[in-house]
């Protein structure tokens, strides 16, 4: 260990965040959550026995960046963030497979239950994840059970010990009613998804103005939700030395060189259209705000032509995206597609003065498609998939592709019930 790391180490604060270990070049290789930074990161450098890939894993680490947090679940949320978005080899090397976790909640089921499990299927049910570390992210969603009561089992009708307790809902008492309880699940889903602070205003909204219209139950039921929600409210701490800073961000960095810009785009858009034969067409925006996704910032499009035609679907999101000013405007739109969606949407976002970059595919939508950035006009780029920006590009068109799905998905589902 060298002196500069050695000297890092000693700053180390007792405060729950998320830790990144850096080779000499670096490139994140690991990413680890911690309850108290001080302990767990020191830990790696103690003379205590290890296992042979955690002593080859400690013998790349040239440098360590961390991030404090207020909670140990916001820890749990912004590893599984992190390990997303930066892919370290060692996280891959070291994972053992029955630490990953997915949250499953069948919202389908009448009174459904929300359950753990690896290896989530396609089943129709909700899935959030995936989560590093199975206790961890059980210990999180407990904590939420005291904020949104929900059943671990499927419901019976009968009485428990946590009916009296409050951590069921209590429709077996009439406490609450099937659809209650839902619209609850969904909340809490958006906490674990990351859309934190848009839930917090719109709980707020909800709270004064059911107590003007006099209906004071659903107020103390918002207010309640509302204050226990600000208890676990994430606050992410940035210092001049962390990682974070655009500064020094090595895929936005590339980014920048690449495309040009007077500097790294601190906030990219990612676009995606998603439809079945012209029906039920969608898109999707996400927002990556420093390289990390910002769910509360995601919108969603029902397409108004509704047509067969992916070019003038993607003109009518991207000029419709551009009518709300409100939304801080992007320094970098990402498509998914080639030439011809970038140039389809070029004029509108010259006049505001956006780049604007596609993935080209050329049809694989593959995990292990080749990475073809589309540069207007005309030029494709091929970057190596190991690099950073290759890796950052991917997991905001995943992320894009991700959510214009779920949101047909919806539509489909409800047309189907009419």
């Amino acid at each position: 260990m060298d002196t500069v790391l050695r000297q890092k180490l000693k700053n180390l604060p007792a405060s729950p965040g998320v830790y990144f270990h850096k080779n000499t070049d670096g490139e994140i290789i690991y990413v680890g959550k911690a309850s108290v930074l001080k302990n767990r990161v020191r830990q790696y450098f103690q003379n205590s026995i290890k296992d042979p890939k955690t002593q080859a894993l400690v013998a790349e680490i040239a440098d360590t960046d961390w991030i404090v947090v207020d909670t140990e679940m916001d820890a749990l949320f912004l590893e599984s963030e992190m390990i997303k978005r930066y892919m370290p080899k060692w996280n891959i090397l070291l994972r053992d497979d029955k630490t990953v976790s997915y949250v499953r909640i069948d919202m389908k089921s009448e009174v459904p239950y929300v359950s753990f499990t690896r290896n989530p299927v396609d089943d129709g049910a909700t899935y959030v994840g995936p989560f590093y570390g199975k206790s961890a992210v059980e210990k999180a969603v407990r904590t939420l059970r005291r904020i949104f009561p929900y059943y671990d089992r499927p419901y019976t009708g009968k009485k428990t010990l946590n009916t009296d307790l409050g951590l069921n809902p209590g429709i077996e008492v009439g406490r609450t009613t099937p659809a209650e309880y839902k619209k609850n699940l969904r909340k809490m889903i958006r906490y674990l998804e990351g859309g934190r602070e848009k839930l917090l205003k719109e709980l707020e909204k909800t709270m004064q103005t059911a107590s003007k219209e006099g209906d004071y139950e659903l107020a103390a039921e918002a207010r309640d939700q509302l204050f226990g929600l600000r208890e676990l409210k994430r606050k992410i701490i940035f210092s001049d030395k962390e990682f974070l800073d655009i500064s020094s961000d090595q895929a936005l960095l590339q980014l920048q060189k690449i495309l040009g810009l007077e500097r790294p785009p601190r906030r990219i858009e990612g676009y995606d259209i998603s439809h079945q034969s012209g029906t039920n067409t969608v898109a999707s925006m996400v927002v990556f705000i420093n390289g990390a996704s910002a769910r509360s910032e995601y919108r969603k499009f029902k397409i108004r032509s509704s047509t067969n035609d992916d070019l003038k679907s993607m003109r009518e999101v991207i000029a419709r995206r551009l009518k709300h000013q409100e939304w801080e405007y992007p320094d970098l739109i990402l498509l998914d597609g080639g030439k011809t969606q970038v140039n389809a949407v070029l004029p509108l976002l010259e006049e505001h003065g956006i780049p604007v970059v596609g993935r080209d595919k050329s049809g694989d939508h593959s995990r292990n498609a080749k990475m073809q950035l589309v540069l207007p006009p005309n030029q494709l780029l091929e970057l190596p998939t190991s690099s950073h920006v290759a890796r950052l590009i991917a997991r905001i068109d995943e992320e894009s592709h991700r959510f214009a799905i779920t949101y047909h998905t919806l539509l489909k589902r409800k047309k189907m019930l009419k």
